[in-house]
């Protein structure tokens, strides 16, 4: 079976709203802030904030909202439809802080969420990007836990939906690393990997398992077929000159991470992948309530043999191949361009 690289290009509307803790980080650019006053705008997190100040004592509201060392947090229900889960409902959070001066630390961001599923799964995931006190540190996760399921196919993109089998599993997903500075902007970093699918079986009322891609491809590569395990480290180097984490307007986001997967271990295969994940912003107005966002997307498999579940897909990380199906394209090689237009 050949395995082709994936290539899809994505056009998408990018629409966001300036928060409090976007603005606060405006600080560090005060000429092109005085210069250039975006227009006024306000979002759901704006309307929360100034329902809750009815029950501060007076005086707090006003100045709250403009202090650097607050933390910021959004707490919302979630409602989605995908694909792969049909209707989703559950909780979702975002917090955003500063662990230090502003003047010399970046911004801190947390999101999290736990759903349910129509097609009874139950999702969460919690990813993070902390920097210490005057950016000693970076620490960066992105960690998941799953009883979710998953529809097959062949690989390749020009693999047909003919054979398809759908597949249900529990996942754990573990992936964090420590970086350090080198010069500013710029990060040198390692860090543990954990991908384990356990309990792998046929999903209901598919009587297509036996000879689906994923079970034929756990045989061909000598993979068992109820339990699959990655377990490596990455090193990695990222670049970040963006003014603002959450509503960039410009700089560049650039970070490369190699993963080494050991079957010594305890991991079912000894195999390497690289992770390349660049993003720039470009303001189309002086305001920057208008921008044009390129984000570039690869995961390749560099050597060895991943196992099915562990190969690049598309959507598998939630926010590539918008418009696909997650799982629909899966390969030795994924790569998304895409380019956004930010507007307000």
């Amino acid at each position: 079976m050949r395995v082709y690289p994936l290539f899809i290009a994505l056009c998408t509307v990018w629409a966001t709203l300036d928060g409090d803790i976007a603005r606060a980080q405006g600080r560090d650019h005060p000429d092109e802030t005085a210069a250039a006053q975006p227009w006024p705008s306000s979002d759901v997190t704006d309307l929360w904030h100034r329902f809750r100040r009815k029950d501060e004592p007076a005086g707090e509201s006003e100045n709250a909202p403009h202090d650097p060392e607050r933390r910021f947090s959004v707490l919302a229900p979630g409602l989605g439809v995908r694909p792969s889960t049909g209707l989703t409902i559950g909780l979702n959070g975002n917090l955003a802080f500063y662990q230090g001066d502003p003047s010399t630390t970046h911004l801190s961001t947390m999101i999290g969420g736990f759903r349910v599923s129509q097609k009874k799964q139950v999702l969460s995931n919690v990813r993070f990007s902390i920097f210490t006190a005057d950016d000693r540190w970076l620490l960066q996760g992105d960690n998941r836990v799953n009883w979710t399921s998953l529809d097959t196919f062949d690989l390749g993109s020009d693999a047909g939906t003919d054979g398809a089998a759908n597949v249900k599993f529990n996942v754990v997903h573990l992936n964090d690393t420590a970086y350090l500075p080198v010069r500013a902007g710029v990060f040198v970093g390692a860090g543990l990997d954990l991908d384990v699918h356990a309990n792998v079986r046929a999903g209901e009322s598919d009587t297509a398992f036996d000879g689906s891609a994923y079970t034929a491809y756990s045989r061909r590569h000598g993979f068992a077929s109820d339990a699959q395990r990655s377990t490596g480290t990455n090193l990695g180097l990222l670049v970040d000159t963006r003014d603002n984490a959450i509503n960039a307007e410009r700089g560049w986001l650039a970070s490369a991470a190699y993963h080494t997967f050991f079957k010594g271990l305890g991991g079912d295969a000894t195999w390497q992948e690289l992770s390349i994940d660049v993003r720039t912003f470009r303001p189309l107005t002086r305001t920057g309530s208008h921008r044009l966002a390129f984000w570039f997307l690869s995961d390749l498999v560099t050597g060895g043999v991943a196992p099915y579940l562990d190969l690049p897909t598309i959507g598998g990380d939630i926010r590539s191949g918008r418009g696909y199906a997650e799982g629909r394209y899966r390969g030795d090689a994924s790569c998304t361009a895409r380019p956004n237009t930010a507007a307000r």
